[in-house]
């Protein structure tokens, strides 16, 4: 089974030169791939390569790629802003002139906002480009592991699609033999008919007996119907084996298997044929449904 379901969930972590981080990517259904994609201010430089790498893997779906850093131990230096320190002390020097306050001391100045800068020390350019490729590899392990989560889901959902598609089967070849579809039962059916019609007007219209005749017998007659859908079932079982993203291609194969499951329901005779559409119907929108779930 090489079936992909759009739902799943990966973590993956790693550490360099005293940073570590954490790539957290989750899908779930979409009708094309939406990428949303979070990252720590300064991170910009990640986006595009992180984009690239998630389109190359999924095809469809919504995924939310998320990135967390830490930084271990990184030293930080105390720098003074010395255009801010500069400002302030020309602004509290004319405040003293015009309020014969005392001027405040060097600490107070010091201690307001934006004289002294507290920021981390500058790293090599080499360090931080090897480090942006540990990242991405690690998110390409992620995504690795996302893939497997999704085809283990997708596992599962051929094997219930293999058993609903079964009963599909069945019930098709159940309306294909309904005994009510015999020429002796249509015959029986028409005599019915031709009494009930002699027995309300005390006559026989051939005209009106004859358009009777004919619409029972295409009312009986869903030999296309049965056709169409055996095809339809060769068409989905071939689908499910398939290498490639085939959930668009399911989706509109449930709406053909519903199509004629309505026609087959529509064109019942008998309550053993409607009881089979209803059946069909149900199966198959249980397949449709699960189907919102594939690749």
């Amino acid at each position: 089974m090489s079936l992909k379901s759009m739902t799943g969930f990966a973590r993956n972590q790693g550490e360099l030169g005293g940073v570590s981080w954490q790539w957290e990517v989750r899908s779930v259904n979409g009708k094309s791939l939406d990428v949303r994609l979070r990252t720590p201010p300064g991170s910009e430089a990640l986006d595009g390569p992180a984009r690239d790498l998630i389109t190359k893997r999924l095809n469809r779906g919504s995924v939310s790629a998320t990135l967390n850093l830490v930084r271990l131990g990184t030293a930080t230096v105390i720098r003074l802003n010395e255009a801010a320190l500069m400002q302030v002390n020309a602004a509290v020097q004319r405040a003293a002139e015009l309020t014969k306050a005392t001027a405040p001391t060097l600490d107070g100045l010091l201690a307001l906002r934006g004289v002294l800068e507290v920021v981390e020390g500058e790293e090599p350019e080499g360090e931080l480009a090897k480090r942006t490729v540990a990242i991405l590899a690690s998110l390409a392990g992620a995504l690795d592991a996302l893939v497997t989560d999704r085809g283990r889901e997708g596992e599962r959902l051929a094997r219930t699609f293999a058993a609903q598609l079964d009963e599909i089967e069945s019930l098709t070849l159940a309306a294909e033999r309904a005994p009510q579809r015999t020429p002796e039962k249509i015959a029986a059916r028409l005599r019915d008919q031709v009494e009930r019609l002699f027995a309300a007007s005390g006559q026989l219209d051939r005209e009106r007996l004859h358009q009777e005749a004919m619409l029972m017998a295409v009312k009986a007659d869903v030999e296309e119907e049965v056709a169409r859908l055996k095809s339809h079932l060769v068409e989905a079982r071939m689908l499910i084996a398939s290498t490639q993203p085939v959930g668009r291609k399911l989706d509109f194969l449930t709406q053909e298997f519903m199509r004629e499951a309505n026609t087959l329901c529509s064109k019942a005779i008998d309550i053993e044929v409607t009881r089979v559409g209803l059946a069909l119907k149900a199966v198959i929108d249980q397949l449709r449904e699960q189907v919102q779930n594939i690749e």
